[in-house]
């Protein structure tokens, strides 16, 4: 009978490091599967016009959300780990870097599980020199931060096809239709929107979410708001009827009170039109 047992806990120990194995080859498979972009190879300005539109680039797209206040990093639901920015623009090259910020690719070629890449896959070229330079003069703070790891949940999912890096999500994302419009005020509000709201509203601004339930409403709730109460909303974070809403609320106060009176404006323009052509074709 001792034997029996003990032949059977072998047994069950092999088949559950084999189980584990395989989930780790798997979903490694998975994160390793994304092809590499192009090298980013604009040249980093270092002028203080570019510095300044980068920082206003990283208020307003919310990157102290999840690197921190200080961008020194942090870490995220007990165990995402959002590196310190500074250090890493000056650590790592701008093709690097690039890699990471949209398309979702580490320096290893390995996809980031969280990064949130398809929100800023649309940023301009000259956007993202801008970033890389403001993070580059921006002061460098070390925080004692342990190594990111996926929980073994997560690897599950992924390596059964129930889950996928960011990464996967990013050809989703639809390409900018008002670039060329007449109206530029349509083409600079688009540019905003889908390199700020579709991080919460959706791939294409519609509650689209790659994450199922976990979404906000579909932007063509925008057709309740005067551009008066848009703006409170952007400044102050009061919706209609004076709610405090969960998520949009405190963005607001933090992120969305950097963007300048033109941009909340083009912003409203833009999303009132998409909204306005949403409801027609319903």
């Amino acid at each position: 009978m001792l034997r029996t047992l003990a032949v059977c806990a072998i047994v069950l120990v092999v088949a559950g490091a084999g189980a584990a194995a395989w989930v780790y080859a798997a979903s490694e498979k998975h994160l390793r599967s994304f092809p590499a972009p192009p090298p980013f190879s604009l040249p980093i300005p270092n002028d203080a016009a570019a510095i300044a539109r980068g920082e206003h680039l990283v208020l307003t797209r919310g990157c102290g959300g999840c690197h921190g206040d200080d961008l020194g990093g942090q870490q995220m639901w007990g165990y995402a780990v959002a590196p310190g920015l500074p250090d890493l623009a000056r650590t790592q090259s701008a093709a690097t870097f690039e890699a990471a910020l949209r398309h979702g690719i580490d320096h290893h070629g390995r996809a980031v599980y969280d990064m949130p890449s398809f929100n800023f896959v649309r940023l301009r070229d000259e956007d993202v020199a801008d970033i890389i330079a403001y993070l580059r003069a921006a002061p460098v703070v070390h925080h004692d931060l342990p190594q990111a790891s996926l929980p073994w949940r997560t690897r599950w999912d992924i390596a059964r096809g129930a889950n996928q890096a960011i990464a996967g999500f990013i050809p989703r994302v639809p390409p900018l239709k008002h670039s060329d419009a007449a109206d530029p005020r349509l083409a600079r509000g688009e540019y905003i929107a889908m390199t700020t709201c579709n991080e919460c509203h959706g791939l294409s601004l519609r509650a689209d979410s790659p994450f199922g339930d976990e979404t906000a409403p579909d932007l063509i709730v925008i057709l309740g708001y005067d551009e008066a109460a848009f703006t409170r909303l952007m400044r102050q974070g009061i919706a209609l009827g004076d709610r405090e809403l969960p998520m949009m609320s405190p963005v607001a106060r933090g992120r969305f009170v950097n963007f300048t009176a033109e941009e909340v404006h083009d912003l409203y323009t833009f999303l009132h039109d998409m909204a306005s052509r949403a409801a027609e074709s319903q």
